[in-house]
């Protein structure tokens, strides 16, 4: 017992949403200390500071610092990269070097193809032999990947919600795939902590609306799982909508049945044999539809699925905590199979409710 050492772990980018949420996450965490928070625009703050996180007073007694890599590399053994588009893919080339763990809860390591990264974030890269290395830091789809990776590009929260609703039926080639649609809602979290006109609760409450339609920058990345999941490439539309909740997303996805005498519980069976392993996803059964309350503040995704015999569609809805499924609790799920961990350490498995 004496010699137990917990792991030393940082995060960039510290001081917003992502942030936040690994910091409550990893506190609790049997095998991690966290001993770094780093951003910019707020360093040289405390934490609990009064205009960041006050209610953390007596728990993190850490300031943000300015981002050295050098000195993270040093005091860390895992960095967690909660950043925006464009900033981790100059940060985890050196963090690699340097023999740590990255998990960049950003785009920048998401895409097999940088060309399409380059096409969708207008942004060119010369890491392409980095980007290579990158593992999508999807546990239930990619585990044994994981297992064996230095860089995680976590998955966005609209294309995790939605690919965990869609793998099984692609996997096993049960839908046409080009008629897949998926219509998502997220709540106002999932915009981030910077003043936003659209996000202010005067403007997004009693309200919803649609917005980045046919041109949302998930849509490449659900893409491009869902072509690696049906052997051919793919196209798929996705339409996002912003709801005036804080927490949650519910993707809803639509598909045309290639067997049309499949029902509901047929295909029960088959999305509970698809993830028998994956213990955070449950599928509901006897026509019982999952809600975003369920999820929140948990790192749990529901499934429910419906066949319309009429139509030949199956219908599959699929509900998470954006900022824990969708972000940070993923990417704690990812770093405790990249230390070879139990997948469930320092994860919330029951949500706040109501």
């Amino acid at each position: 017992m004496g010699n137990f050492r917990r792991v030393p772990a940082g995060i960039i980018g510290a001081s917003g949403y992502g942030g936040v949420q690994l910091v409550r996450l990893l506190l609790d965490h049997p095998e991690v200390e966290l001993v770094y928070l780093g951003g910019e625009s707020n360093a040289g703050k405390s934490f609990t500071d009064v205009t960041l996180y006050p209610h953390f007073t007596g728990k993190v007694n850490l300031q943000i610092e300015a981002v050295d890599i050098e000195a993270v590399a040093h005091r860390c053994e895992v960095v967690f990269l909660s950043v925006p588009n464009g900033l981790a893919c100059q940060m985890a080339p050196k963090l690699l070097e340097k023999g740590c763990k990255v998990l960049d809860l950003s785009a920048d390591y998401r895409f097999s193809d940088l060309s399409t990264y380059t096409a969708w974030y207008n942004k060119e890269r010369n890491d392409s032999s980095t980007a290579a290395t990158a593992i999508y830091g999807l546990p239930e789809l990619y585990r044994d990947r994981i297992a064996e990776a230095q860089l995680i590009g976590c998955p966005g929260c609209y294309p995790t919600a939605s690919l965990l609703a869609l793998s099984p039926l692609l996997k096993q080639g049960l839908i046409i795939p080009e008629t897949a649609i998926i219509d998502a809602k997220s709540g106002t979290s999932g915009g981030g902590r910077e003043a936003k006109i659209n996000m202010l609760l005067a403007e997004a409450d009693n309200s919803l609306g649609a917005y980045g339609v046919a041109r949302h920058r998930h849509t490449p990345e659900i893409e491009q799982i869902c072509s690696d999941l049906a052997g051919h490439e793919v196209m798929i539309q996705f339409t996002p909508h912003l709801i005036p909740m804080v927490r949650g997303i519910l993707s809803t996805v639509y598909a045309k049945l290639r067997d049309p005498g499949l029902v509901r519980d047929d295909l029960i069976t088959i999305f509970k044999a698809f993830y028998r392993n994956s213990s955070w996803v449950t599928i509901c059964e006897g026509g019982v539809y999952p809600q975003t309350k369920w999820a929140c503040g948990s790192n749990n995704c529901y499934i429910g699925i419906e066949v319309d015999r009429r139509t030949g569609r199956v219908i599959v809805m699929s509900a998470i905590d954006n900022l824990i499924k969708g972000q940070a609790g993923q990417a704690i799920q990812c770093m405790n199979i990249m230390m070879g961990w139990d997948e469930s350490l320092g994860l919330p498995k029951v949500g706040f409710y109501p």
